[in-house]
């Protein structure tokens, strides 16, 4: 990591001339990785573990939970969102008000509890009831994170690189989560099925990591005996810069960004996306077992390479348009990519090829994620931002409900995957479209901005 930020901070020295000469950019972009980029890192990677895990407890759980159908299963995984979706922009303006470290903090541990809690379920309202205090507890997480932390640390021309590193740990949780799932799934600890052991062993990271993240992370420079006077001075003084520059062009109330074109326009393409991404994630560990025979245990191990792929394109898509400083084609072609897998993958004539096509699925819902954040945040900040962001991650997630609510539906009454595979591939492929409309002044690197006031 140090040989790429330094390449980047020597970049970033080369087009601002006006950096000032007692801030050693190399040291300074290292030490942001490590206090800022990988706790929020370890708490991403944390957070999905969570919130995914039933995908992997789905596969045995119907053995033990007679009631546990598909339909049930999809609402259920869906359901998770519900909380999310009523909490997340009332919980960002909380958040934006207050600390956000802290805000974050309290998140973790108490989805944590929650994920505890889901081991005593032993029926249908009990699994609902559970999936919504979960989406309730972690709502705003990403939201705060994209709109008051990353901002207030990295400068425009930065931060499409920042959140891209630090997405990967969407990645980095499902190639660790999937294979401990199979694992744990073949235990029966002190009586517990595995399925209640998964949910144990995967909560208890949430639940002591909060106590460090708090300690660790600061919510701003100024806030850090790390960074130097002259290092708080100087990224204080660009900031204030990008935000003069933001207030020329428009000043946006929290209102106004709530209701602004732009950004209602983000909250469809994210609510399509968000239909596959949360349809492929939850379902396809069944899917894959159904379509190869394969036991938990294989099915955990088999899903580290789609992942990795992912992991792959995913920081490619963001170290790419920090180079170029194009957003809309980094973001687009992943999803078409992805669209094509989803349509393809029931008519897999064999389980290689089903994993094949699973991959290019993985690189659609993934990669183009971390360039997707930066959009917002070119033309809106502060609440505002906060606003926004809450209300397009809320939107995308009535597509969470939506997109698992369809599949288990479609497959309890087709008996097949098939249709419900073909209607994620067709979101996919309109939110690429959609992507592709949208202005290029709106969907290119801060960048532009940054050097055009310092000419």
């Amino acid at each position: 990591m140090s040989n790429s930020s330094a390449s980047y901070a020597s970049a970033y020295e080369a087009t601002n001339p006006a950096v000032d000469a007692g801030v050693d950019l190399h040291s300074f972009q290292r030490r942001r990785m490590l206090h800022v980029v990988l706790p929020l890192f370890l708490v991403s990677v944390i957070a999905f573990l969570d919130r995914v895990n039933i995908a992997y407890a789905g596969m045995t759980m119907k053995d033990t939970l007679s009631w546990l159908s598909p339909e049930v299963f999809g609402l259920g995984a869906g359901i998770f969102f519900v909380g999310y979706v009523l909490f997340e922009v009332p919980a960002s303006l909380l958040a934006a008000r207050f600390n956000a470290m802290h805000w974050v903090a309290r998140i973790m541990f108490s989805w944590g509890l929650v994920c505890v809690l889901m081991t005593t379920m032993s029926t249908e309202l009990e699994f609902y009831v559970y999936r919504f205090l979960l989406g309730l507890c972690e709502a705003s997480l990403y939201p705060v994170i994209y709109s008051l932390l990353i901002p207030k640390w990295f400068l425009p021309q930065e931060r499409a690189k920042a959140i891209s590193l630090m997405l990967t740990s969407l990645l980095i949780s499902t190639i660790i989560g999937a294979p401990l799932a199979g694992v744990l799934l073949e235990l029966n600890v002190f009586g517990f099925h595995g399925w209640q052991t998964l949910f144990i062993v995967e909560a208890v990271p949430a639940l002591i990591f909060a106590f460090i993240f708090a300690k660790w992370m600061k919510a701003t420079p100024q806030e850090a005996s790390w960074v130097t006077p002259e290092e708080k001075a100087f990224i204080a003084r660009e900031l204030e810069r990008e935000e003069a520059n933001k207030v020329k062009v428009k000043k946006y109330t929290t209102l106004q960004a709530l209701t602004d074109p732009k950004v209602l326009r983000l909250c469809l393409i994210y609510f399509l996306w968000v239909i596959g991404f949360w349809g492929f994630s939850f379902w396809m560990p069944q899917v894959l077992k159904q379509l190869s025979g394969w036991s938990p245990s294989l099915v955990g191990w088999s899903i580290v390479f789609p992942m990795t792929a992912a992991l792959i394109v995913q920081v490619w898509c963001g170290h790419s348009s920090a180079k170029t400083g194009e957003k809309r084609w980094h973001t687009a072609v992943p999803l078409f990519v992805g669209a094509a897998g989803l349509a393809a993958t029931p008519f897999s004539p064999n389980p290689l090829v089903s994993l094949f096509f699973i991959c290019c699925s993985a690189i659609g819902v993934y990669a183009g994620m971390g360039v997707w954040w930066t959009m917002p945040t070119t033309f809106l900040s502060g609440a505002a931002a906060a606003g926004a962001m809450g209300l397009i991650n809320s939107s995308g997630n009535v597509g969470g409900w939506v997109g698992p609510y369809m599949l288990g539906f479609l497959n309890q009454t087709t008996g097949s995957f098939t249709i419900g595979y073909l209607v994620m591939g067709g979101c996919m492929f309109l939110a690429g479209l959609l992507i592709l409309t949208l202005k290029k002044e709106n969907a290119t690197n801060d960048t532009t901005t940054h050097n055009a006031s310092t000419m």
